[in-house]
């Protein structure tokens, strides 16, 4: 991203995405928030599993995670795009926020302790932004990646 966001903006952010119950519900943990990289972890539990013969990650919470992840850079990004907008017009915006299209390619089966999902933007507009996630395990290994298009003005 070419644009930075102040400290101010990103714990607006960072508090918005924290706050969304269904994130909370999967155990998703923000690890780094800020204008360069997204990263989240989600820790395995019996709750996740999706092959309960060979313990895997669901794919609907790969999905998840994956769309989460990508949502978040959008929104740090959509947030450095708005300058010097007031900040009654950036909380209708963020308001706004929204996933448009997804597309998740499962690469490899969800095995792990736990996962890493990062995200990147590709591309920021005023009104859409497309972001490039991916999901790897504790090992490294590559699980899932995905983009995303979100509404984010």
């Amino acid at each position: 991203m070419n644009q930075e966001v102040n400290e101010k903006e990103l714990q607006r952010a960072l508090n918005y995405m924290q706050d969304i119950p269904f994130n909370k519900h999967i155990g998703l943990e923000i690890i780094t928030f800020n204008s360069d990289e997204i990263l989240l972890r989600l820790k395995m539990r019996d709750e996740l599993v999706g092959n309960w013969m060979h313990d895997m990650l669901h794919g609907g919470v790969i999905a998840s995670a994956i769309d989460m992840a990508g949502g978040s850079a959008a929104i740090v990004a959509a947030y450095a795009r708005q300058g010097d907008a007031s900040e009654e017009q950036k909380k209708r915006n963020l308001g706004k926020l929204g996933t448009i299209d997804m597309r998740v390619d499962y690469l490899r089966p969800g095995k792990g302790k736990e996962f890493f999902i990062s995200a990147t933007v590709l591309r920021i507009g005023s009104k859409v932004a497309v972001t490039r996630m991916e999901l790897k395990n504790e090992i490294g290994s590559l699980i899932a990646v995905g983009t995303g298009t979100y509404m984010c003005g």
